[in-house]
């Protein structure tokens, strides 16, 4: 679950980790207000799950309250694009008004669970302020990675290592590893994925601030912290992928594809999608229907993807296992025959029921052509995309 910038601010102020005086809103006449309350100049951020919002004039500098009250009603309510976000973008709800810093040096700081090694690591660089991908194509040697023990977590050695790396001025080299300290204990405490500070300042009189937070929690850790849930932000997600949240399903809109997946099975949803592309086309999305999906929990499956106008045609691959192929079948019919879809259905199944599944496939009246296996399912994909284009 991603949060707001706002949103993981205040979780870092919780843990004691300095923050800009700020409050988000959403209304212009607030923003109005709250410049007010800030002397100097102000920063005003629009608050949405992406990053490059300054490039795409989501964020303004402003010098007073009538600028604070343009910036807002020009932001607030339009939906902001971004490299991240696709073509459609994101709606911006609310804004962040907060005081701007005078930075004097800028720091990039993360923590992360690498896959490979199991473990929390800590990224930083004296490169802050820039996106991380660009540091490592441009100056690689600049990043400077930490390993933490999943028990020890992160040492004092450690600590002072990495203040040392920063460079950091020697009379807040005990302030740097305390603020350290408190994101790495936030990060393990709170069941974080991701925390990104970007960048993390010290300022021209020597105090160390965080202007901006990304924090990701995991949602399979979301049960232990019902205060956190309530942070979820869903006008933030795709139509279709908020639908497909309610129902437990693993579902992601990628844009432009023609080919609609459905699958059970992370891997075999990614070999699906590397099928679409030897057909010649994109994918247009990611779905795993999981291990014990119930007829209901199909239904909504096909459905959600047969209401993607950008789908042309649905592949359907299944290894049935504790998924049975007879149940996956009859949630495709029936959702074929309420929706009174007339999209084309190519069809693989093997495994547990799968003759019967393939029976109730083909005496449906849905246009369906069932296939041995995946290479076969690309031969059709080939033809039927020929045969529209």
């Amino acid at each position: 679950m991603n949060l707001h910038e706002y949103q993981a601010k205040k979780l870092l102020a919780d843990y004691g980790v300095p923050i800009p005086k700020g409050k988000v809103t959403s209304s212009p006449e607030e923003a109005e207000i709250i410049k007010k309350e800030i002397s100097g100049k102000a920063i005003i951020k629009a608050q949405i799950h992406s990053g490059g919002r300054g490039k795409s004039g989501g964020v303004k500098l402003i010098s007073s309250s009538e600028d604070a009250y343009d910036s807002a009603k020009t932001i607030l309510g339009s939906n902001l694009i971004t490299y991240q976000t696709g073509p459609k973008g994101l709606p911006v709800n609310n804004v962040l008004v907060e005081e701007a810093t005078n930075i004097d040096k800028e720091i990039y700081l993360s923590v992360f669970i690498d896959n490979d090694l199991g473990v929390p690591i800590v990224i930083t660089s004296t490169q802050g302020g820039v996106e991380i991908e660009e540091i490592a194509k441009n100056s690689p040697e600049k990043i400077f990675k930490t390993i933490c023990s999943p028990l020890v977590g992160l040492s004092p050695y450690k600590l002072r290592d990495i203040s040392m790396s920063l460079s950091i001025p020697p009379s807040e080299i005990s302030h740097m590893e305390k603020i350290m300290g408190s994101i790495y204990k936030l990060f393990i405490e709170k069941d974080c994925t991701l925390i990104e500070i970007n960048p993390l300042v010290i300022t021209s009189d020597n105090k160390i601030v965080a202007v901006d937070a990304k924090i990701n929690i995991d949602d399979d850790a979301l049960f232990r912290h019902p205060d956190l849930q309530e942070l979820n932000d869903p006008t933030q997600q795709e139509v279709l992928e908020k639908r497909a949240s309610d129902f437990d399903l693993s579902y992601v809109k990628l844009e432009g594809g023609k080919i609609g997946c459905m699958v059970n099975g992370a891997g075999l949803a990614m070999a699906t999608m590397d099928i679409t592309k030897w057909a010649g086309e994109n994918p247009a999305n990611f779905l795993d229907i999981g291990g014990s999906a119930s007829e209901k929990k199909i239904k909504e499956a096909f459905k959600i993807i047969d209401d993607d106008p950008d789908v042309e045609i649905i592949l359907v691959n299944l290894f049935a296992g504790i998924a049975r192929a007879d149940v996956v079948a009859n949630g495709i019919v029936k959702a074929g025959k309420e929706t009174q879809s007339t999209t084309p259905i190519v069809v693989t199944m093997r495994g547990t029921n799968s003759e019967q599944g393939l029976s109730i496939l083909k005496n449906s009246e849905l246009d369906i052509t069932s296939v041995e296996d995946l290479a076969s399912a690309a031969k059709i994909l080939k033809n039927k995309l020929s045969n529209t284009e």
